[in-house]
């Protein structure tokens, strides 16, 4: 079982934060087994499609190379015009094999883990240089597992190729009486063949080493139960920070809330307890909305804001609870309050009215009804 430094055994799965950091940091599970099979599989695969090519290119290279005219001998510059063009003809021959084994080295790695690329990997750790950890890695489970696979490696190379010098030795003999390109034709096809078989006996090695590369990948994450609270506390904050926060939360919304008090109609109060300040605008064609709410220090605040803006005022004790208690911010009224409110502002729209001289006073707003589901109590 896995510990830590303290000696606590790691019996917990990974968190997800735990997985993510880690794959940050290029920790993720790699199979070198099965990226070796596959650039193996696709260099034999290439060598058996693209080899008479390949064969017959290098062929006709060596042929134009070594015939050489007396006048082309006294040209000085024909060495360089002679390079260049025969790179470039190697280049375009053996350019789809060349791709073939760069897409291999590319897909090999990525099948287990997926394509990841990490740049912290690549900062020097210094932590890789203690002799003490160097002594620790070299006798280490893992490494036996490494020895175990390249010895498992070996028998299997040394045995395909004994099995392919047993097969091949006549026709290996008989490349040497073969003209040269059928040669190297001939030549290119053992080779493949070759491959292919050593590819097909490295599956096995792959085939354990995936599983063991999984495994130990998990292991390295696992977590002990104190690491797990302590990421939990972390990410989710200490009951302090959360506390702070909603604090701030709480602050920020009284702010907007009181910012937006003059734009209201009408604040409805308590008298002292309660206040509400709405706001109605005819053009939206919506309920009035309800802009702050507040009780005791917070609805005196309220007051003293609308009081300061000359936004009427009204006492209706039964309406400023049901308000308060039914409607949250920068919502509209419930519809069981549009009566109650429609009184409300039509007696506001008459002060207006009174006051820019255009009418007479209102008389005194009378007893409002709240519907019993809306009602609550002091």
């Amino acid at each position: 079982m896995a510990e830590n430094e303290n000696g606590q055994d790691k019996t917990e799965d990974p968190t997800e934060k735990k997985v993510k950091d880690s794959r940050a940091d290029g920790q993720i599970a790699r199979s070198k087994e099965l990226t070796t099979l596959v650039v193996m599989l696709m260099g034999a695969g290439g060598l058996l499609m693209f080899g008479s090519g390949i064969a017959q290119m290098m062929s006709e290279l060596m042929r134009d190379n070594f015939t050489i005219s007396r006048e082309t001998l006294m040209d000085q510059s024909y060495m360089g015009k002679a390079l260049l063009s025969s790179g470039l003809h190697a280049l375009v021959v053996m350019l789809p094999f060349l791709i073939a084994m760069l897409v291999a080295a590319l897909v090999g790695p990525i099948m287990l883990g997926g394509w990841l690329f990490a740049t912290k990997s690549l900062m020097p750790k210094f932590s890789r240089m203690n002799p003490a950890a160097g002594l620790k890695r070299m006798f280490s489970p893992h490494a036996l597992v490494e020895l175990l696979k390249s010895f498992g490696k070996f028998l299997i190379i040394l045995a395909v190729a004994l099995v392919v010098l047993s097969n091949e030795r006549n026709d290996l003999v008989a490349i040497a009486h073969e003209p040269l390109e059928q040669a190297m034709i001939h030549s290119l096809l053992v080779v493949g063949w070759s491959s292919f078989w050593m590819a097909c006996g490295l599956i096995f090695i792959a085939a354990a080493d995936v599983p063991f590369v999984l495994y130990e990948a998990h292991k390295k994450l696992l977590m002990t139960k104190q690491e797990v609270r302590d990421e939990h506390k972390n990410s989710e904050g200490s009951p302090e920070v959360k506390q702070r926060i909603r604090q701030l939360q709480r602050e920020m919304s009284q702010r907007r809330m009181m910012a937006s008090i003059p734009e209201a109609d009408v604040i409805i109060t308590n008298p002292t307890h309660f206040a509400v300040a709405l706001k109605y605008d005819p053009e939206q064609g919506g309920a009035p909305m309800l802009l702050a709410k507040g009780t005791d220090l917070v609805a005196l605040k309220i007051r003293e804001i609308g009081a300061h803006n000359q936004i009427l005022i009204l006492e209706s004790a039964a309406l400023a609870r049901s308000i308060y208690y039914s409607t949250e911010l920068d919502q509209e009224i419930p519809a069981g309050l549009y009566l109650a409110v429609a009184q409300v502002l039509a007696y506001v729209y008459q002060i207006r009215q009174f006051r820019a001289g255009q009418g007479k006073r209102p008389d005194p707003l009378g007893d409002i009804k709240i519907p019993p589901d809306l009602q609550r109590d002091a």
